[in-house]
């Protein structure tokens, strides 16, 4: 299906300069690289508030407590694999132990990074986040929903963190989004498809697909992974009786597990995920990488049709 795409980081770098004229108090740190990850439309509308600390990401987040700790709401932003690899210990330490009020934006996450390499194609950044105390972890799929995504983090106290793709993505969403709450994109009553990021406009058209072929099922955009929805999770579980998850991410740890978990004390119902095996990524065309990691679509409508069958949907 054709869809406009749009740059999530775009969206990101003009919400940005909103909470800017909003909020006095909003300050803005890059480790130099604010034209990749979008901060430098701040930079240039606010450079008395924005500060470029270099390539010391984990002295970058330090000084983001201590700003967030005296007031300041603060913005910091470089790539995933240095947000969540390379500074993890001083996030936790510095953010997630004294519950800084720092929202911690990480653009070129996942698979679609390509050419630059296994390297720097975070795959395990969603589990890093989500396991530390108190904070947030949001995953948008457009362009629409990032700018609901940060507008939504910067109206609470406390660290959050969000992750967006380099490539631009298709609309796929309205921008209606809250956290806590999953966004049910498709009715259904004979499967859900739960996906977040890049897979979201690839669960609608699997889903679009199996509607061709009468078969319908839910569609849930899981962008707030923490707090996760977790009762859309458990009804999808009664009223469809199957769960399929769509992740670029490392599928040990991510949505597939969270969603596993959460169905397996409650209600349990068979649950099968797409994700990256546990395997680190490599240099290549980015789309054509999610393919070669078993994230493709016709992958995806597989195992779709296989826990239709294991639930006696479909002969």
């Amino acid at each position: 299906m054709e869809r406009k795409s749009e740059s999530l980081r775009d969206a990101y770098g003009k919400t940005l300069v909103e909470l800017g004229e909003r909020d006095p108090s909003l300050v803005v740190l890059d480790a130099d690289l604010s034209g990749s990850t979008r901060t430098a439309l701040f930079g240039k509308r606010f450079p008395d508030r924005f500060f470029n600390v270099g390539v010391m990401e984990p002295t970058m987040m330090t000084i983001a407590a201590g700003l967030a700790l005296g007031g300041r709401t603060v913005f910091a932003s470089t790539f995933a694999v240095f947000a969540a690899g390379q500074a993890y210990n001083t996030v936790r330490q510095s953010v997630g132990y004294n519950r800084a009020n720092v929202k911690i934006v990480a653009t070129h996450g996942g698979l679609l990074v390509g050419g630059d390499g296994g390297t720097h194609q975070m795959l395990e950044d969603i589990a890093l986040m989500r396991s530390l105390p108190g904070m947030t972890v949001v995953v948008p799929a457009d362009g629409p929903t990032t700018r609901a995504a940060i507008l939504a983090i910067a109206s609470f106290e406390g660290p959050a963190y969000v992750r967006l793709t380099r490539e631009n993505l298709p609309v796929v969403t309205d921008g209606t989004f809250a956290l806590g709450r999953a966004g049910q994109l498709r009715e259904g009553t004979d499967l859900t498809i739960v996906a977040i990021g890049s897979m979201l406009a690839r669960a609608l058209d699997v889903a679009e697909e199996l509607h061709q072929a009468g078969v319908e099922a839910r569609v849930l955009d899981f962008a707030s992974v923490k707090p996760a929805d977790e009762k859309a999770l458990i009804r999808a579980a009664r009223e469809t009786g199957a769960i399929l998850t769509m992740e670029e991410h490392n599928v040990l740890t991510g949505l597939g597990a969270l969603v596993a978990s959460a169905t397996s004390t409650t209600y349990p119902v068979p649950v099968r995920q797409i994700g990256v095996p546990d395997l680190f990524g490599e240099s290549g065309d980015p789309w054509k990488l999610l393919d070669h990691y078993g994230l493709s679509q016709k992958r995806a409508l597989d195992e779709a049709w296989a826990l239709l069958q294991l639930r006696g949907k479909v002969s």
